[in-house]
């Protein structure tokens, strides 16, 4: 058996690669980069890698010469992963990968939220294809808001723009050993995951955070403009940066990510760590 983890040397991608070799041999492992430059700490690591582009159909069809089954990671370009998915499943399906599991998004064939719809179109293409599959409908990563965090911790006010909504925050690396266990073979997994912790609100996360940090935190709940300015203001944050950061939260306002996960603790062998877990270890790692 061989297994292919795509995205490789982005953050889900890396965490995946390191719980797949506790799973299975690492020979059995391959990697893929964008390029020889990006694959060298890969190699380093001992992975077998491929290079390819998502762009790139021909490199693609190369790269899944002789492999089995696939983590497919979403790509980071929004507006650009229909064409770049559909050259992942036509290579896929035209060199007889057996198996893909998918990072998708919650509810996301029938998600009104504007991040669903390319993962909607994507679901649709692997079914068409015919390839065995789980979709792993990932909540937020809790790395999403440590901005918001980390500025809420250095000025005391926890600034946001998510009103009421909900998420199942969660690290990405909790996501990608879970991602690991799917495309392993090893376990049992479903068509469809939707993957997560339990639901919290900004108040209550602000709440974890002030627990987990033992720091007292006023909470504003603020529209977009406003928390953009904050982050600017106080976290040196470029506009851009700021105004996507704090764009983000406004999906979780709209009530999209308010799915309630699926039983985690049956495909993972125990439940994701808790928020307050999560964010002990991810304060502690900056």
């Amino acid at each position: 058996m061989t297994i292919l983890v795509t995205g490789a040397t982005g953050g889900y991608g890396s965490a995946a690669l390191e719980e797949l070799k506790t799973l299975v041999p690492q020979d059995e492992i391959f990697a893929l980069a964008r390029s020889e430059e990006k694959a060298a700490t890969l190699r380093e690591k001992g992975f077998q890698v491929r290079i390819a582009s998502y762009d790139d159909s021909e490199s693609l069809e190369q790269a899944f010469i002789g492999v089995d089954r696939l983590l497919f990671v979403s790509g980071s370009e929004v507006g650009s992963r229909k064409p770049q998915h559909q050259h992942i499943i036509d290579a896929a399906k035209k060199t007889g990968v057996s198996y893909i599991a998918y990072t998708s998004f919650n509810k996301a064939d029938i998600s009104t939220s504007p991040l669903a719809a390319e993962h909607a179109y994507t679901e649709a293409a692997i079914i068409e294809s015919g390839i065995s599959h789980t979709f792993l409908r990932n909540n937020w990563y809790l790395e999403n808001d440590l901005p918001l965090i980390q500025t809420a911790l250095k000025t005391g006010k926890f600034v946001h723009a998510g009103g009421e909504g909900k998420a199942g925050w969660t690290l990405r690396s909790e996501l990608a050993k879970l991602g690991a266990r799917a495309v392993s073979g090893k376990f049992d997994f479903p068509a469809v995951l939707e993957v997560g912790n339990p639901l919290m609100t900004y108040q209550q996360l602000a709440a974890a955070v002030a627990s987990a940090t033992g720091t007292e935190l006023e909470v504003v709940d603020a529209d977009v403009a406003t928390a953009s300015q904050f982050l600017q203001d106080n976290a040196g944050m470029p506009q851009k940066v700021a105004d996507m950061v704090a764009g983000s939260q406004s999906i979780v306002k709209s009530g999209s990510l308010a799915v309630e996960p699926s039983d985690i603790e049956k495909y993972l062998g125990r439940p994701f760590l808790t928020v307050p877990e999560s964010l002990q270890q991810l304060l502690v790692e900056q």
